[in-house]
This record gives structure tokens, C-alpha cells and sequence, in this order.
């Protein structure tokens, strides 16, 4: 089954609605219905499947189906033909994350065979990799039904470790608007890259801060909220007073951080010490600011039933965090806890030779079946 999904090219530029509908093809032959909810465009889809009883909430278990790009990247395989050496299968999207939704399907049969008392569902999204963008419409859904899944589980790759919190990210693209002028008669113009890099550098100041000062959580790494600046581009020719920049920026903070907080202290700094001027010498000038993404952070209770539920099927006593976003942030405002928990290390994602350990897919085998166990039992 990893083989058939990773043979998809679901890279998130492109359309998943061919692998979805040979999941959906795949679970109506076990007598099971889904349902797609596709993009405004129609060219992608979320898709939702509950395997049992529908008049209980249940367990989702959940999955992106999209996959970063392989543009540029050295491969010594064919990305999307799985490939399996010493015991590692190596492809686009082994390890981040279509082993886990191939190995949910690939014993969805094992898991009808039996009276279920205790439903799960598939919850498999798209365009994951680009802010999790799909997975939106599909809680939407959900959280307007009578009944919704009680909790879900992530299968990003964690080693088969329990995760209950998680940075969060906010990112914007800032435009900055200046006046045109020849570079001879600057005192006219208003240098958008140098207000930008104003800006920027304020940016820099608050990292250092956060670095230095906190909040700290040392569970994470690093145990702080960054401030990253990653693109800027401005200008047209060196004997021209730049009328237009842009940069981007992001936050990625410590879950209980309020991102609008950081934010607002960026426009603040702007409006009352970089905009000023450029107003005195142009009032059309200014600073615009486009939202890019915004992830919410993940901070599970350790307390909470599914972290407990989580622990018990791995056999841990204790659960992780990490930098890494996910949706499971979303899920969570969209009042369903979650946990994520998924086989493969996310130190192999996004790489060249991307791969997973057939060890990683074996503990993960053993911890559906243990959860498949409690769902045939009702102890859940």
C-alpha cells in the first residue's frame, strides 16, 4: 500500500484527487463510504471516512497527502517509485507521511473483520506542506455535525514517540511602498529597501531578545520563540531610489505565545519609527502586510484522555514536544484533542533520498492494532 501512495506525484503544487480516489475506491470495496471535500478550484480534496458506527464520535486517525518537491535535489532513486535497501524504504513521502496512511488502510480489512464498538475514521488532507491549508475546510465540516471524532491522532513522524505540544507559525509577506527617484536626488525619494531593512532589522532585535530573554520551554529545541526572516527582494537599478520591497517573514512561537502579540509589536515599532518619515516626505508611502499562513500551536493536556490513550498503546511513560507544526493545532481549536504519533523520524523528511525504517512501520502495525483492540472492546 506505501507503494501504491508514494506512486501518486501528490507534490502539493499538484492535484491529490487521483490518489484520492483510489483510497475511495479502495475503501468502498471494503464497504466502506467516504466523502471528499474538495478546494474552492475543485482540483484537490480532503476526503473522510468512518470505519464502524456512525452514531459515535470515535477516534480520527489523520494524514496529509501532499508531499514537498523533489526540484533540485540530488536523488540516487526515482522519487516516487519506492525503493527498499537494508531494511529502509526510500521515496517522496515514505517518511512524511504516507506510511502511516498506507499502513491505516493497509489494515482497515483486519480492523472490519470484527464487531466495532467503538468507531475510527480516516481524516486525510491536502496541501499540508503549503500551511495547512486543505485540512481547514474539513474540520469546518466536522465541527457543525451533532457528532464529531472525540480526539485524533497525527501520524506525522515522530518515532512512534507521543507528541502533545507544538510551536506554532505565523508568516506574512510585508510590502513596502516608496517613492521613485534618480538616485542623484535621493533626498526626494523614500527608499522602500531601506525601509524594509529598518524593519527587518527590528525583527532581528526581537529575536535576539526572545533568544536571550524567553519565554522558555526546554522541552523544545531551541526552548524559545524565533523570529526568522527569509526572503526580501527590492528594487530596480542602482541609480534609482527603490519604489517598491518585499520580505517575508515568520514566528514560529512556544504554543501558549499569542502570535498577534508579536505581531503587533512589529507594526507598532513601524508605525511610530519608519513610517513617519516616509509619510513627511510622501503620505502615499507606508508599509502593507499579507498573511501568508498561520498554524496554531498544540498544547494537549498531559492529563487529556488521548494522551493517555496515546501513552498506553506505545507503552511510554512520558510524551514529547516539538518545533515542528502540524494540524493537529487545528483539530484541537476545532474541539477535537489530538496527539501526534506517527513512525519515521522527521530528520529524513523533505530530504533527498527520503526513506523509513521497516521498523518504524512495524511499531506502528503494533500500536493500530492495540488501538483496533479497545475499539472492538469499547473501551474507548
Amino acid at each position: 500500500m506505501i507503494k501504491r501512495l508514494v506512486g501518486f506525484d501528490t507534490t502539493s503544487r499538484n492535484s491529490n484527487l487521483e490518489l484520492m480516489e483510489f483510497v475511495g475506491g479502495y475503501l468502498k470495496d471494503l464497504g466502506v463510504e467516504s466523502e471528499l471535500v474538495h478546494n474552492e478550484e475543485g482540483t484537490k480534496a480532503n476526503l473522510y471516512a468512518t470505519l464502524g458506527p456512525t452514531d459515535r464520535p470515535g477516534i480520527a486517525l489523520s494524514g496529509h497527502t501532499d508531499v514537498v518537491p523533489v526540484d533540485g535535489q540530488d536523488w540516487h532513486t526515482d522519487p516516487f517509485q519506492v525503493v527498499e535497501n537494508h531494511g529502509r524504504l526510500y521515496g517522496r513521502g515514505t517518511c512524511d507521511m504516507k506510511s502511516f496512511i498506507g499502513v491505516c488502510l493497509a489494515l482497515a480489512p483486519e480492523f472490519l473483520a470484527r464487531d466495532i464498538v467503538t468507531p475510527l475514521h480516516f481524516a486525510f488532507s491536502h496541501d499540508e506542506e503549503i500551511g495547512c491549508v486543505g485540512v481547514r475546510s474539513l474540520i469546518d465540516t466536522l465541527a457543525g455535525r451533532p457528532i464529531k471524532p472525540s480526539a485524533v491522532i497525527i501520524g506525522e513522524p515522530t518515532e512512534m514517540k507521543v507528541v502533545r505540544a507544538h510551536k506554532g507559525k505565523l508568516s506574512y509577506r510585508c510590502h513596502v511602498r516608496g517613492f521613485e527617484a534618480h538616485s542623484s536626488l535621493s533626498h526626494i525619494g523614500v527608499n522602500a529597501v531601506e525601509a524594509a531593512a529598518e524593519a527587518v532589522a527590528y525583527l532581528k532585535i526581537m529575536a535576539r531578545r526572545h533568544r536571550d530573554q524567553g519565554p522558555f520551554d526546554p522541552e523544545l529545541v531551541p526552548p524559545y520563540t524565533t523570529v526568522h526572516t527569509g526572503t526580501i527582494h527590492g528594487g530596480t537599478a542602482l541609480n534609482i531610489v527603490p519604489r517598491d520591497c518585499h520580505f517575508e517573514f515568520e514566528f514560529r512561537h512556544l504554543p501558549d505565545d499569542d502570535p498577534d502579540v508579536l505581531l503587533g509589536e512589529l507594526r507598532r515599532h513601524i508605525a511610530e519609527h519608519i513610517e513617519p518619515e516616509m509619510h513627511a516626505a510622501q503620505p502615499a508611502t507606508g508599509f502593507d502586510f499579507e498573511p501568508l499562513s498561520h498554524i496554531p500551536g498544540l498544547s494537549t493536556d498531559e492529563d487529556a484522555d488521548i494522551v493517555q490513550l496515546a501513552k498506553a498503546l506505545t507503552g511510554q511513560n512520558s510524551t514529547a514536544k516539538v518545533s515542528f507544526g502540524t494540524e493537529a493545532g487545528l483539530f484541537h481549536d476545532g474541539g477535537m484533542p489530538a496527539v501526534v504519533c506517527g513512525p519515521g523520524s522527521i530528520d529524513q523528511a523533505h530530504k533527498p533520498d527520503e526513506f523509513i525504517a521497516r521498523e518504524q512501520i512495524s511499531q506502528c502495525e503494533a500500536f493500530l492494532r492495540k488501538l483496533f483492540e479497545r475499539c472492538w472492546q469499547g473501551t474507548i
